[in-house]
């Protein structure tokens, strides 16, 4: 029996029983491999709000095998969506502040250049305009990170309202005095949604490290430990550039991993200008190497360039296959489905691959999105994983939790496996965290004499 001890936090754990509310409805026992269609048809707007393609992948892609499909789609929702946070938040700002039509309409111009600023973003970017696409990112996502943060603290002050509304019309008690004024609802998600932005700023850069032990009878004579570093979702891209790469690699290296994985998502969907990241990460050396996984944002930015930043980085890319290191560990590696639509997906039985490892050494599955596979338990030890950033910004994090089976932290399994979600290390769209700090997973396998 593998038994994990944990030191610096105690991790969250969620019981197998704690699935989607879909599934905590009609009493299913598992998600699938593709995502839980039931989950996300009920929360598709939401989600469409802060995560693109990658969520709606999983749902539509089985039916539509087009790329110009896809992205036409998910253009449609997430303009549609961000339109109407931006309607609101601009209705809100004239209800408190009175402005007229000068000041309404630079609001109006200014709004539309936030809405259109991630096609601004990729235009500028394609034209290898860098400074205008970088600053345009910056601005643009800063302020979609900031619009949700208002979005949701304004709109939980219109659901108080209409409460003590309807508690007013129901005991004929007038109750005017319990209303916020229309400059209360205004400021006090303003001043809110601002602290939090700016300390999600710096807390999006401010990489923990996260360390987990493991005893195993599985390790070969004459290793006591093996260590074992995990990033996941750095984002490389506008944002996450060499000064936050340098902070992310100065952390592996303190940590002197003797095996290093990424578990998807190191590239951003936009890709241009990495001279020399590929390098930094090159500067890490492992004794028994380092082997990655695509996520879904491989493929958005294209999986053959992403593959190749990956290669000349240093890592073995692991696509529906597995290695055994030196006799001292085995690895297993799974494409995230996000390459179906793009015909790049490498189908494999995991069940198969798993059982061709001997039975006498760890079993390390890689996989990007934290989705057991329940027929094979008991096949390995540790899964990896990532993908779910833990929300990046409560109160989204509610929604991963809800979605996944447990969406950070650790987690038992059957069969004495278990499964390791990884908050990641970088970010994506707006370059803050709150409550969800970024981090690396530092696992140490213990040599024990029995299980």
């Amino acid at each position: 029996m593998i038994q994990p001890f944990l030191r610096q936090k105690v991790y969250p754990a969620c019981p197998p029983a704690v699935l989607c509310l879909y599934h905590r409805k009609h009493k299913l026992s598992n998600h699938t491999s593709g995502g839980c269609a039931g989950c996300l048809t009920g929360c598709i707007l939401l989600l469409r709000f802060f995560c693109p393609v990658a969520i709606i992948n999983s749902y539509v892609a089985m039916k539509i095998k087009n790329r110009e499909a896809i992205l036409e789609i998910f253009l449609s929702i997430f303009f549609l969506i961000y339109t109407a946070a931006h309607v609101y938040v601009f209705f809100k700002a004239r209800a408190a502040l009175g402005f007229g039509a000068g000041a309404g309409g630079a609001l109006a111009v200014f709004m539309l250049l936030m809405i259109v600023s991630p096609l601004l973003v990729y235009y500028a970017e394609k034209n290898h305009y860098a400074l205008i696409a970088r600053f345009l990112s910056y601005l643009g996502y800063m302020w979609m990170g900031t619009l949700f943060l208002f979005f949701c603290s304004a709109l939980l002050i219109d659901v108080y309202h209409i409460g003590v509304y309807l508690i007013s019309r129901l005991s004929q008690e007038p109750l005017q005095n319990l209303m916020p004024s229309a400059k209360v609802s205004f400021y006090v998600p303003l001043i809110l949604s601002v602290a939090i932005a700016i300390y999600g700023y710096f807390e999006a850069k401010n990489v923990h490290t996260e360390w987990m032990a493991i005893n195993t009878s599985k390790l070969p004579g004459g290793i006591s430990r093996l260590r074992i570093v995990q990033i996941s979702d750095v984002h490389l891209g506008l944002i996450i550039r060499k000064r936050r790469l340098r902070n992310i690699i100065g952390k592996v290296k303190e940590a002197d991993p003797d095996i290093l994985v990424s578990t998807g998502d190191l590239l951003d969907g936009q890709i241009n200008g990495l001279t020399g990241l590929a390098g930094m990460l090159g500067e890490i050396n492992p004794k028994y190497g380092k082997f990655a996984i695509t996520g879904n944002h491989e493929f958005y930015a294209g999986i053959e360039h992403a593959m190749d930043f990956t290669k000349k980085a240093g890592f073995v890319v692991l696509r529906g296959e597995g290695v055994t290191v030196n006799g001292v560990i085995a690895l297993a590696g799974i494409d995230d489905p996000a390459g179906k639509p793009f015909g790049v997906y490498k189908e494999i039985s995991e069940t198969a691959l798993l059982s061709g490892f001997p039975k006498d050494r760890f079993i390390l599955l890689l996989k990007h999105r934290p989705v057991i596979d329940k027929e094979c338990e008991g096949l390995f030890d540790l899964q990896l994983s990532g993908h779910t950033h833990k929300g990046q910004l409560f109160p989204f994090s509610l929604i991963t939790k809800m979605s996944y089976i447990i969406d950070a932290g650790y987690l038992p399994l059957r069969g004495n496996s278990a499964l390791y979600v990884n908050r990641g290390a970088g970010t994506w769209g707006p370059p803050m965290r709150f409550m969800s700090p970024p981090e690396i997973t530092v696992i140490d396998l213990y040599k024990s004499n029995r299980d």
